[in-house]
């Protein structure tokens, strides 16, 4: 009787057949963990144990699963910070040789309990597919992974062996036709799909790398006409003139929000020769990077001034009026200002750089968002020059606490609104920063982390 035939006619027996029993052997290696740029710390030396689960054999045409577990991380969690619920997210790589050569990514979902100070850290499984497409000998020998943690800043750690590392798993792969029944049960993780095909034999399939966190690119594109509803600011009896909204996409310094995405609408009221404006933003347009109370966070915005005037004018928002829940979308309050022309023609009005202003009773920490690629100009008034106006500095001052701008007119110009030496604000990030190590790499969340707390 084929071997067929006894496995179709135990199946009708009611006996459960299971491919060959799974094997996990653990492997210990030395390990450099490059921590996120932000941190500016140098990198840092551990050991790493893992432990790699897949078939003892299988047949050419399987698809098996591999399961890397992370027996012992490079360090434990220090007495600085409590990592929360389900913030850590692992990716890792397996490399495959023998008869096939080529490399496998793996996944683990971002599930992990509570992980106190001054504890070991707890990784949750990884896991892959491979595809066996030749028969012999198949290794598996765990390689670099990366760590990402999601709160309270999306950051990542990419951790690689420092030396040879041994084999975690070895599959017999037979040339016979047709797959195995039944599998290995693993526990933890979610597989994935859609990896990279390798040479020599194997295809593999799994996982892409985790970067955790939420990332936009390119430049910001803004549509519609270039001239906003309204006549001639200078009389005709017409005193409030709506700016169109358009699409601004802003990258923040450190220790901010990595890009902040909004529509951004200026409107004007005249107000003898100045005008009064007020800037609106979308809804959401940023989470709230921890618990705050009311007072605590405010914005203000560098409107660029161009056409026939140049310069910016501050305007600002007032503080939240309510407490704000960490992770929560906040919506920023309308802010405002007043411009005074400082040229007679039609002057522009775009959005420039928006300045995040935090403050918990001591110094204030101030994020400034500059402006990436082109924006169009909400709004265009007919001006007529006023004593004092704004053509080539600032054009009012609306409390924003910030610098005055330079030309507003140009397209790739970014004005200042407080914080404008960087090397000034990266220090002020290190020495409030906490320095997290985790899984062997060292983390510093700068101020963001201190509110948290």
């Amino acid at each position: 009787m084929s071997a067929a035939e006894v496995a179709l006619m135990l199946g009708g027996a009611g006996i459960l057949l299971t491919a060959a029993p799974a094997q996990a052997a653990e492997v210990a290696y030395p390990t450099e963990c490059i921590p996120p740029a932000i941190s500016g710390l140098p990198p840092v030396q551990g050991t790493t144990k893992v432990q790699i689960t897949a078939p003892a054999e299988a047949k050419v045409g399987d698809e098996v699963e591999i399961v890397w577990k992370t027996v012992a991380a490079a360090s434990k969690n220090p007495d600085v910070l409590d990592l929360g619920k389900d913030t850590v997210k692992p990716s890792g790589v397996v490399k495959v040789g023998g008869a096939a050569s080529g490399t496998l990514t793996l996944e683990g979902p971002r599930q992990n309990p509570p992980i106190p100070k001054n504890s070991p850290m707890v990784l949750p499984d990884m896991k892959g597919k491979l595809k066996l497409e030749k028969a012999g000998e198949i290794t598996l020998t765990p390689d670099k992974y990366t760590i990402n943690v999601s709160k309270p800043l999306s950051t990542d750690t990419k951790c690689a062996p420092k030396a040879a590392v041994g084999v975690g798993a070895t599959i017999k792969v037979s040339a016979g036709g047709g797959s195995t029944t039944g599998g290995t049960t693993t526990s933890g993780g979610t597989t994935t799909s859609g990896g990279t095909t390798t040479s020599g034999g194997s295809t593999v399939s799994g996982g892409t790398t985790a970067s955790g966190g939420s990332t936009t690119s390119g430049g910001s594109t803004t549509s519609g006409g270039s001239t906003a509803s309204g006549g001639s600011g200078g009389g005709g009896g017409q005193t409030d003139f709506p700016g169109k909204e358009v699409a601004v996409q802003f990258a923040c310094q450190s220790p901010g929000p990595a890009n902040i995405t909004s529509k951004v609408t200026v409107n004007a009221k005249k107000n003898g020769g100045a005008y009064d404006l007020t800037v609106k933003t979308a809804k959401g347009v940023m989470d709230s990077p921890a618990p705050l109370p009311a007072g605590a966070l405010k914005p203000s915005m560098a409107i660029r001034i161009g056409g026939a005037d140049s310069g910016t004018v501050n305007v600002q928002g007032p503080a939240n009026s309510a407490p704000l829940e960490q992770g929560k979308p906040v919506d920023l309050p309308d802010m405002k200002g007043t411009y005074t022309p400082g040229a007679t023609g039609k002057a522009t009005l775009s959005p420039g750089t928006l300045t995040i202003h935090v403050s918990l009773g001591g110094s204030p920490i101030v994020i400034p968002c500059q402006v990436k690629g082109s924006v169009q100009a909400s709004l265009e008034l007919d001006t007529t020059k006023q004593a004092g106006g704004a053509s080539g500095g600032s054009g009012g001052d609306a409390g924003a606490g910030g610098g005055t701008g330079g030309s507003a007119g140009s397209g790739g110009g970014l004005a200042d609104t407080g914080a404008e030496d960087e090397g000034a604000l990266r220090a002020l990030a290190l020495v409030a920063g906490t320095v997290i190590l985790l899984g062997g790499a060292v983390f510093t969340f700068t101020p963001w982390a201190r509110l948290r707390r």
